[in-house]
């Protein structure tokens, strides 16, 4: 009996030991961070993650920016398979996903959406559109479905077991590009995912959830109820909810849902914000940060339970005259080396991407000198202007408020008990200056039990504490830069092609392409591309050098449709091709003369036709036409004779119908050139 005595012992004394720890970290929290913890994540380590260690487990609340966990990157087929876990449990959704800093736009759902904006990740840079990049995304439903992605193509090492439950995550495909396109379609390299998401569930004591069943929970950005959370979860202090005192979180989860005006006239919550961590993050930085965005104080109640007082000025019911004082001492603050001129506030804005700005500066760091003296309120959680200027302001009047310290005796019957309960205390000391006074309590009151007293610190604030008028209070944001997406390599202006001809060394014309455009940058060089027109052979194509506006072609052959197009290249990307451009390869432009003593002759339904070709160097052939009609453009060519400079050349068109016919006849040299049309010669066939 003696040793299961001592064993008793021993196990109440370990447990009263746990729960005073907890509450002092809760009241009595300390900056530095603790052995083996890592100090909160900035808006600014919300890009990406690619390669890391085994990371912590990571939670998100309220509506944030973050990157995921890689849990998987493999090759196969010509595409790379990458997944990452974004939360460690179930979150409401996503609300837009980026790769790299670039907004994707998609088509589809759940199980294969397709990325087709921007446009560089879905235009097909040889004409067409062609789908680059598709993802899944999964919610961390407590019971998930495996990503298809992964069990159609890595059926050997994944299989419809490995569900991811609990995590939400991501899986992309990105195809391989030509090395020629490469640079166009990844223009930095493989693409690394974040994602704007809403994300845990949280109890609200305010509704019939069930506080053990968290499919009864729903999404907020409470913040209240996000340190409510905060505080029995796992990746913090492992609370119950019997261990909180559930009406004072009622309370201040009403106070942080009531509307406030901004400055733009608009409604919004009076303390809403967002965050996320790890689960080796220090749980009292994470505790203070919601507690700072949301003016929450959080404190141990004399039955043991943790409450909260909210961000609200509650009408002291404690009066201190001074008959109740064993001790009090005052310091007005009016040092000037200790007065505050200004507050400087930075919080996470959504309209930057969930990055982090600077507020606007509430009061003057300049007021009749040149030294400046400011305080910065800096907390990631706090995800609106007119919230962090309503911090700044009570910072403000903090700093420069006069302080008090008081010691009253302590009666277990009286009110003066349920100091400890209590934020704001009325003091009566008129002779002091502090004439029914508001002050706000500023950590633990002290209890003597040797003394049997209690003493504490506080400041003196006015009754219109949280009053804000967000119409001349607030101050102008800054300017927030608008996020420029990329753009492609720009296409060439004013592309135009001309045919011109050269002297061969035997002496012979040949004809070559001759492509030009307008002056952009001399980073840009140029690819001129042509091809039979009938397609018939491949495309050719060469490439300029940087600072020329004009490209040629080798030599064409004579006399034939080609057709060309121009594209800019800049440090291995391309811009998008110009439309098809049609000419002619023309290596002679100079006609033949037109053949001569152009004759006819009839015999029965047989026409003969004569005539003496000309006498020109550059004959190349000569066309006889025939028509219905008087008209040479309504006749089609009938014959061909080739070469034959000055030669009397015959041809006889054999059982013509009955009617009028129509002949004409010109010369060609080998550049198609033609010479003007002989005829008609006329023939009536009975």
């Amino acid at each position: 009996m003696a040793f299961l005595s001592t064993l008793l012992s021993i196990v109440i004394t370990i447990a009263i030991s746990v729960v005073l720890s907890v509450a002092m970290a809760l009241l009595f929290p300390k900056k530095p961070v603790q052995q083996n913890r890592t100090a909160a994540p900035k808006p600014e380590d919300g890009k990406y993650n690619f390669k890391q260690n085994v990371p912590s487990l990571s939670r998100v609340y309220g509506r944030v920016k973050k990157p995921g966990d890689t849990f998987f990157l493999e090759e196969r087929g010509g595409a790379a398979f990458v997944g990452t876990v974004l939360a460690c449990h179930q979150i409401e959704g996503y609300v837009e996903h980026y790769l790299h800093d670039e907004k994707i736009t998609l088509t589809g759902d759940e199980n294969g959406s397709n990325v087709i904006g921007p446009l560089h990740f879905y235009t097909y840079y040889d004409g067409g559109l062609f789908v680059y990049i598709s993802m899944q995304w999964r919610l961390g439903l407590p019971l998930e479905t495996a990503h298809s992605y992964l069990t159609i193509n890595y059926p050997d090492i994944w299989s419809s077991d490995h569900r991811g439950d609990g995590l939400a995550s991501v899986v992309f495909a990105f195809q391989s590009v030509s090395s020629r396109h490469f640079n166009n379609v990844y223009p930095q390299g493989l693409p690394q995912h974040s994602a704007v998401l809403d994300g845990a569930w949280l109890y609200d004591p305010r509704t019939n959830q069930d506080p053990a069943d968290p499919d009864t929970w729903a999404f907020s950005k409470n913040l209240a109820l996000i340190r409510l959370d905060h505080l029995t979860h796992v990746s913090g202090f492992r609370l119950s909810k019997d261990d909180l005192y559930l009406p004072d979180w009622e309370s201040a989860a009403d106070i942080c849902d009531q509307t406030v005006t901004n400055r733009a006239a608009a409604s919004e919550p009076r303390y809403h914000g967002g965050l996320w961590y790890r689960y080796d993050n220090d749980p009292v930085e994470i505790g203070n940060l919601i507690d700072e965005a949301g003016e929450l104080v959080v404190y141990e109640r004399g039955d043991g339970t943790i409450g909260v007082h909210p961000g609200v000025l509650v009408t002291p019911d404690i009066r201190i005259t001074s008959d109740d004082m064993l001790s009090f001492s005052i310091d007005a603050n009016r040092r000037g080396a200790n007065t505050v001129l200004a507050v400087r506030g930075r919080f996470t804005d959504p309209g930057a991407v969930y990055n982090t700005v600077d507020a606007a500066i509430y009061g003057d760091p300049y007021t009749g000198e040149d030294t400046q003296r400011t305080k910065t309120v800096d907390n990631q959680a706090v995800q609106s202007h007119n919230h962090m200027n309503r911090l700044q302001k009570l910072a403000y009047i903090r700093a420069n408020a006069a302080r008090v310290s008081i010691t009253i005796p302590f009666d277990a019957t009286g009110a003066t008990r349920l100091i400890r309960e209590r934020r704001f205390v009325r003091v009566h000391r008129p002779e002091r200056g502090l004439d029914e006074a508001i002050v706000e309590i500023a950590g633990r009151p002290k209890l003597s039990l040797r003394n049997l007293t209690y003493s504490f610190e506080g400041i003196v604030v006015p009754s219109t504490l949280y009053s804000f008028d967000a119409a001349t209070e607030e101050g102008v944001p800054g300017t927030i830069g608008e996020v420029i997406e990329p753009t492609a390599v720009p296409a060439p202006d004013n592309f135009a092609i001309g045919i011109n001809t050269e002297v061969l060394s035997g002496g012979q014309s040949s004809a070559y392409g001759v492509a030009s455009w307008d002056h952009l940058s001399d980073a840009l060089t140029y690819e001129l591309e042509w091809q039979l027109d009938d397609e018939s052979e491949p495309a050719q194509s060469v490439e300029s050098r940087e600072g020329e506006t004009e490209l040629r072609t080798p030599s064409l052959r004579d006399g034939v449709d080609y057709r060309f197009r121009l594209r800019a290249l800049s440090n291995g990307a391309t811009s998008e091709w110009t439309a098809w451009e049609t000419e002619t390869a023309t290596a002679d432009t100079v006609a033949p003369g037109a053949p001569t003593d152009f004759d006819s002759s009839v015999a029965g339904s047989d026409v003969t036709l004569d005539w003496v070709n000309p006498n020109s160097p550059n004959l190349y052939r000569t066309v006889l036409y025939r028509g219905t009609s008087s008209s040479f453009g309504a006749a089609v060519a009938i014959y061909t004779a080739n070469g034959g400079i000055g030669e009397a050349r015959a041809y006889t068109d054999y059982a013509l119908a009955s009617g009028t016919y129509y002949w004409w006849i010109r010369s060609f040299n080998a550049s198609g050139v033609p010479s003007s049309e002989v005829g008609p010669e006329t023939r009536t066939i009975i």
